[in-house]
C-alpha cells in the first residue's frame, strides 16, 4: 500500500469576481501531521472545504484521490463515509444539547424500534471522551464547557465516525496556552494511532513543533511543501514562503515618547452580571498619549470584562470606581457616552460583536459614528463611501470595492474594518482586545504598523492579548491581571515572559 493517503491535483475554485484557488496540488502521507500555512485569503479554508465536500464535485476543477483512487464528494456525508472529518474554526456544536447528543448527532446509536439507545449512547460517549482526555459526564450540556473542552468534544465526535483523515482549521486560535498544549499532545497521540491530520494554523511556533510536513499557499496557489523532519525549517523560512519576502522583524520598530496622561482608571470594581462575585476588583491603571499599554492575564482573569465595563458599562453590574479622560472625571454610562468621551473598544470577537457580516464594508466603517455623516437625520451616502474608501487605502483593506459584504473578506481584512470603524470615531484612547487573533503573520505586521501610526499621532492605545511575545513586542508598559486584580506593572524593557507569567498566576498561588 502506498504511503500517500491523499492527493489533490490541479484544484481550481472560483467565486463571482475572484479566483480563490488556482491549480493547487497537495500530497499528504499516511499517519503524518500535515500543516497548511498562508496569509489570510490564501485559500487554505477553501481548499479544505473542497476536500470535505462542503464545495461538492462539479463546483471546482481538479481531482481528489484517496489511497490512489479518484473520489467524488457531493456533500459532507460522502467525505465522512470515506473517513474524512473536518473541524471548522467556528465550532459546530449545539450548546444546549448534551456532550453525548452532540457527539452522535446525525449518527445516533439506535436500539429496538429505531429509538435511541441512551445507555449505549452515553457509554460510547464516555469511552470517546476518555480517548481525548476528558472526564466530563456525557450528559453535561455543551454550553457548560470552555472552548478548549468543546474543541476536544469535536474531536471525539470525529473519532466516533471512524475518521482516518482529520482536518482542523485553526484549532488553537481561541485557546489558552494550557489548552493548546493539551490539544497538540492529542494530535500526536492520534498520529501514533495512524490517524492522518491536516492542520491549518497561523501559529508558526506550533507548526514547527508538531508538523511533519508543511504546505505553503500564497494567493490561491501552491508555493512549496516543506519537510519539517529535516530540522532546518524555521519560522522565518515559512514566513518567506507565505509573504514572498523576509520580514526583518515580527514587530515593526517604534520610537516611544509618551506624553500627557489620557486615560486613568481608579479602584475599578465590576460584579458578574448574574453571579454574586467580582470579576474586576479594585483595578487601577493609566495610559498616556503616544503610548501602548498592554494587559496580560490568563483566561478568566477579567481582561475583557475590565475593558467592556470601561467602554460604556457594556459588561457587568454594580460597577464602581473613577474614570478620567485628559484629567477630567467622566461618566461613561453608555457606549454612546464612552464614544463621546473619546474611548473606543475593538472587541475580541469580531464576527459576533465587532461587525455586521451581512452588511458591506461601507456600512461597517461608518456604523459607530453615523452622526458625523448625517444631515437633518439623513446619512449622506456619497460621504459614507468616501470615508470607507479612505479607510480602505489607509489600512490596506483588500477588497474589490467598499460595497463588498464584510463576511466575504479574510480574517485579517475583517479586523482592519473593525479598526476602521473605531478610528472613524476619532478616539483619544483605543482599547484593542486580542487584535490579531486568527490572522496571519503578514496581517499581524500590518496591524502592528497601524498601532504605531496611531501612537505617533498622539493616541493612547491599550492592547489585551493572550500572546506574551506580542505584548513584549508592541507595548511600552504591561499590566498583569489575575482573578480580577492588578498584580503588577512593568516597563517592557524590564519584562520577560517568565516574570509576566509569575505575576499573572500570583493570585492563584496565594489562594492555593
Amino acid at each position: 500500500m502506498s504511503d500517500v493517503v491523499l492527493e489533490m491535483q490541479g484544484i481550481t475554485k472560483s467565486f463571482p469576481g475572484v479566483k480563490a484557488l488556482e491549480d493547487v496540488s497537495l500530497v499528504v502521507r499516511r499517519g503524518e501531521i500535515h500543516a497548511i500555512c498562508g496569509e489570510n485569503g490564501a485559500g487554505k479554508s477553501t481548499l479544505m472545504k473542497v476536500l470535505s465536500g462542503v464545495y461538492p464535485t462539479g463546483s471546482y476543477a481538479g481531482q481528489i484521490s484517496l489511497d490512489g483512487r479518484p473520489v467524488t464528494f457531493t456533500g459532507i456525508r460522502d467525505s465522512e463515509a470515506a473517513g474524512i472529518a473536518i473541524i471548522h474554526q467556528e465550532l459546530a456544536l449545539v450548546p444546549y444539547l448534551s456532550i453525548a447528543e452532540n457527539i452522535f448527532l446525525g449518527n445516533e446509536r439506535r436500539g429496538r424500534g429505531g429509538l435511541i439507545d441512551w445507555n449505549r449512547t452515553n457509554a460510547d460517549a464516555r469511552r470517546l471522551l476518555r480517548e481525548v482526555g476528558l472526564e466530563e459526564n456525557p450528559v453535561t450540556p455543551v454550553i457548560q464547557l470552555g472552548v478548549g473542552k468543546q474543541q476536544l468534544v469535536e474531536i471525539a465526535k470525529a473519532l466516533s465516525k471512524d475518521v482516518r483523515l482529520l482536518i482542523l482549521d485553526e484549532p488553537t486560535a481561541a485557546l489558552n496556552d494550557v489548552d493548546s498544549a493539551h490539544l497538540l499532545d492529542l494530535l500526536r497521540m492520534l498520529r501514533d494511532r495512524g490517524i492522518t491530520c491536516i492542520m491549518i494554523s497561523h501559529k508558526l511556533s506550533e507548526i514547527t513543533a508538531i508538523a511533519d510536513s508543511t504546505t505553503v499557499l500564497r494567493d490561491g496557489r501552491t508555493v512549496e511543501t516543506l519537510d519539517m523532519r529535516s530540522g532546518d525549517v524555521t519560522q522565518e523560512r515559512i514566513i518567506r514562503g507565505m509573504v514572498g519576502r523576509d520580514l526583518d522583524s515580527f514587530y515593526p520598530a517604534r520610537d516611544s515618547s509618551p506624553g500627557a496622561e489620557v486615560l486613568r482608571i481608579e479602584d475599578w470594581t465590576v460584579w458578574h452580571p448574574t453571579q454574586p462575585r467580582k470579576v474586576v476588583d479594585g483595578a487601577s491603571l493609566n495610559v498616556r498619549a503616544g503610548e501602548v499599554v498592554g494587559i496580560a492575564g490568563l483566561m478568566g482573569a477579567g481582561r475583557t470584562e475590565l475593558a467592556m465595563s470601561v467602554f460604556g458599562r457594556s459588561y457587568g453590574r454594580n460597577i464602581s470606581g473613577r474614570l478620567y479622560v485628559h484629567g477630567k472625571e467622566v461618566r461613561a454610562r453608555t457606549v454612546a457616552e464612552a464614544i463621546a468621551n473619546g474611548i473606543a473598544y475593538a472587541t475580541e470577537d469580531r464576527k459576533r460583536y465587532g461587525l455586521n457580516l451581512i452588511a458591506d464594508v461601507r456600512a461597517n466603517v461608518s456604523a459607530a459614528a453615523l452622526g458625523k455623516l448625517a444631515r437633518a437625520g439623513w446619512v449622506n451616502g456619497n460621504e459614507e463611501i468616501k470615508v470607507a474608501e479612505q479607510s480602505r487605502r489607509d489600512l490596506n483593506i483588500k477588497t474589490r470595492t467598499v460595497l463588498d459584504t464584510v463576511g466575504t473578506l479574510s480574517g485579517g481584512n475583517q479586523q482592519k474594518v473593525v479598526l476602521s470603524k473605531w478610528l472613524f470615531t476619532n478616539p483619544d484612547v483605543l482599547i484593542l482586545d486580542e487584535p490579531t487573533r486568527g490572522i496571519d503573520v503578514g496581517a499581524k505586521f500590518e496591524i502592528y504598523t497601524i498601532i504605531n501610526r496611531l501612537v505617533a499621532d498622539g493616541k493612547a492605545v491599550v492592547v489585551i492579548s493572550s500572546e506574551l511575545p506580542e505584548l513584549l513586542g508592541t507595548c511600552d508598559r504591561i499590566y498583569t491581571l489575575s482573578a480580577g486584580r492588578i498584580t503588577g506593572e512593568l516597563p517592557v524593557q524590564q519584562a520577560t515572559q517568565e516574570e509576566l507569567m509569575a505575576l499573572m498566576t500570583q493570585e492563584k498561588e496565594l489562594a492555593g
